[in-house]
C-alpha cells in the first residue's frame, strides 16, 4: 500500500519475519531477483542497501610480482626463526 508519492510504502512484517518489498520500491532503488542485500541499523531506521561489489582490473603481472615479494618475506622470517632457534639451542 502506497501512503504517499514520495515512495514511503506500507508494508506488513510477516510470519518468520518475512518483509515483501513491492515491485515499485524494488525497481526504485535497483533491487533484482537473487541481490543479496545489507541490512543496516542507523539510530532507529532500518536501512537496506543492495550489495555490489565493485570490479577492479588489476594487472596480473603485478599480482603476481607482489605475492613473489610476499614470498620472498615470508622465506626470510622462515629463516631467521629457524637461525634464532638454533641459537637458543
Amino acid at each position: 500500500m502506497i501512503l504517499d508519492e514520495d515512495m514511503r510504502f506500507l508494508l506488513k512484517i510477516r510470519r518468520k519475519g518475512a518483509l515483501i518489498l513491492l515491485e515499485k520500491l524494488r525497481e526504485a532503488v535497483g533491487f533484482e531477483e537473487g541481490d543479496e542485500v545489507i541490512a543496516e541499523v542507523v539510530g532507529d531506521s532500518l536501512v537496506l542497501r543492495a550489495l555490489k561489489p565493485k570490479v577492479v582490473n588489476v594487472d596480473p603481472k603485478f599480482v603476481e610480482k607482489l605475492l613473489r615479494e610476499e614470498d620472498k618475506f615470508e622465506e626470510q622470517r622462515f629463516r631467521r626463526m629457524l637461525q634464532s632457534g638454533e641459537n637458543n639451542a
